[in-house]
């Protein structure tokens, strides 16, 4: 096996990994980062989910780096797609013009952009990067992480790559049980945690659901394919809670919990700048067409487009069947297949089955668009992962910190040691479990340094879906711009206790040495708090 050395050890190439890489290479250090599936990029990229992103993106509420890299992308756009005239003049570009986020695109273009952000450090010999691999094995003494084993999806080599800092950026939370770092996974109970939304026992089993996405468009001409592997088992799949079948345009309101029917027009002649993509105002969710729409043809010259093309990440394509986390090889296979095999089942019935608006059913001239999302299977590289172990953190982020009906107008809890910002509802997808929708209001949060800071390891931090958050509170901490700031932080966290000979846990306990590190956060573009709007 061959062993890699660098500062900063960074397992997983998802959102958080990116920008931790970026936040320890702009700090002056080097950097191994490694990734299981071909594309880094994580949610954005090999997951193909559009950013999910609060009302105040644009001007606040997020990093410095993750609004260059929105407005990258747009440029990206600007400079190799043929927009039309009124697309190119568009200052807040959406090329998809979905409703879900100001900003819905293909995903191979904020993969381009993050290549390119990471280019020249591979360059100067400060960065490199392994793809696709996956860690199996680490080594550890006394509280430290020594090294991480990694072995090669495809071929199966072994390689060994260590640091100073590790920083676990995988989907799952991977490096928590190997290194023997206190985790939790699942419900917690209402006893341990106080949240008024928690059941009375731990349900460590109960997870949110995952699903394995995929982009389609739709021309004329018959583009049905094969009857999918057990399709007639997942159509008569009708959970308790749904108000239907699972496969159907009929699912819970995720707020209201109302059944509600939705609707699919592909390609409706509408007007890309008439979308208001402001989930304050509207979910945008009514036509499952524009609702991840992620290219809206009337945005590019004529013809370059023969249709747009349409993520699908609908409610029926999630899998709540069972979890992913803590499972056999062979179980974790097994699910991710059944995965595959409901998103399979729910474009096939889109094709045949689906209810048209002239009385017809079925869309034949649907396609899987794989090119867009760079597989030959046809759907997403890698399944959308909404839930992670967490850490066992130094400070754990709870419902009341944030909830509305808890905090009300007193806005979220003020985290001395804040060391970001982000906003989402409370958005908890059914469960394995059998729980439906939880989706509470919240109010614009920060992120507290102590919810990346494991309560038994000195030099492992977090980057993703693995702080220490609850099962609640990752439904609201686990979106794009805020999986980014958590990285970008643990990132430069890591450069800056090897500038000062500091552990991150004497940075977050001690309130001068967390005053000079908040305020290098500032000077590099991470907010800290939300704005107070007042007089001066």
């Amino acid at each position: 096996m061959k062993d890699y050395f660098a500062d900063i050890a960074i397992i997983g190439g998802g959102l958080g990994g990116v920008a931790a890489a970026l936040g320890a290479l702009r700090s002056g250090r080097s950097v191994i980062l490694t990734e299981e599936f071909d594309w880094i990029g994580g949610q954005m990229t090999s997951q193909a989910v559009p950013s999910d992103e609060h009302s105040w993106i644009e001007q606040m509420g997020g990093t410095r780096t993750f609004r260059q890299l929105r407005t990258a992308i747009r440029q990206f756009y600007r400079d190799h797609y043929p927009l039309n005239e009124t697309a190119r003049g568009w200052s807040d570009l959406n090329p998809g013009a979905g409703w879900v986020s100001r900003m819905c695109v293909e995903p191979r273009v904020p993969l381009a952009v993050m290549e390119a952000w990471l280019a020249p450090y591979i360059g100067m010999g400060r960065l490199r990067i392994f793809k696709p691999y996956r860690p199996i094995e680490a080594q550890t003494e006394g509280d430290s992480v020594r090294s991480v084993t990694l072995r090669h999806v495809q071929t199966g080599e072994k390689i060994v790559v260590s640091g100073k800092y590790i920083i676990d950026a995988t989907e799952l939370g991977d490096l928590l049980p190997l290194t023997g770092t206190d985790y939790v996974k699942g419900f917690e109970s209402q006893a341990e945690t106080g949240e008024p939304s928690a059941p009375s026992q731990a349900q460590p089993e109960n997870q949110q659901a995952v699903s394995i996405c995929f982009a389609v468009d739709h021309l004329d001409g018959n583009h049905v394919i094969d009857k999918p592997k057990n399709y007639d088992e997942w159509r008569a799949v009708q959970p308790d809670f749904w108000g239907g079948p699972l496969i159907g345009f009929k699912a819970p309101h995720p707020r209201t919990l109302e059944i509600v029917d939705r609707s699919f027009t592909p390609n409706p002649d509408d007007d890309p700048l008439e979308v208001d993509a402001d989930q304050r105002r509207n979910a945008g969710d009514a036509n499952l067409w524009t609702f991840r729409r992620i290219a809206a043809r009337r945005n590019f010259t004529p013809g370059a487009y023969a249709s747009d093309i349409c993520l699908v990440n609908w409610p029926m394509i999630d899998y709540f069947e069972a979890p992913i986390i803590d499972c056999t090889e062979n179980e974790y296979a097994h699910r991710l297949s059944r995965a595959a095999e409901l998103s399979y089942s729910v474009f096939y019935w889109l094709q045949t089955e689906a209810p048209r608006v002239d009385g017809g059913q079925g869309f034949p001239g649907l396609r899987l668009r794989g090119d867009v999302t760079g597989t030959e299977h046809g759907l997403a590289m890698a399944p959308y992962i909404r839930e992670s172990r967490r850490i066992r953190a130094v400070t754990t982020i709870t419902e009341q910190d944030l909830s509305y009906a808890v905090r009300g107008d007193a806005g979220a809890v003020n985290y001395r040691d804040s060391v970001g910002t982000g906003m989402y509802r409370i958005d908890l997808h059914p469960s394995t479990g059998g729980d439906n929708y939880i989706d509470v209001p919240s109010c614009p949060f920060e992120i507290p340094l102590g919810a990346l800071l494991p309560r038994n390891r000195s030099n492992l931090l977090p980057a993703g879906k693995n702080i220490g958050t609850t099962h609640i509170t990752n439904g609201c901490y686990r979106l794009h711009p805020v999986e980014w700031n958590i990285g970008e932080v643990v990132g430069r966290l890591a450069a800056w206790c090897l500038d000062n000979d500091l552990s991150p846990h004497a940075v977050q306990a001690d309130d001068r040495r967390l005053e000079d590190f908040q305020t290098h956060l500032y000077q590099t573009g991470v907010e800290i708090r939300w704005p107070e709007i007042r007089a001066y």
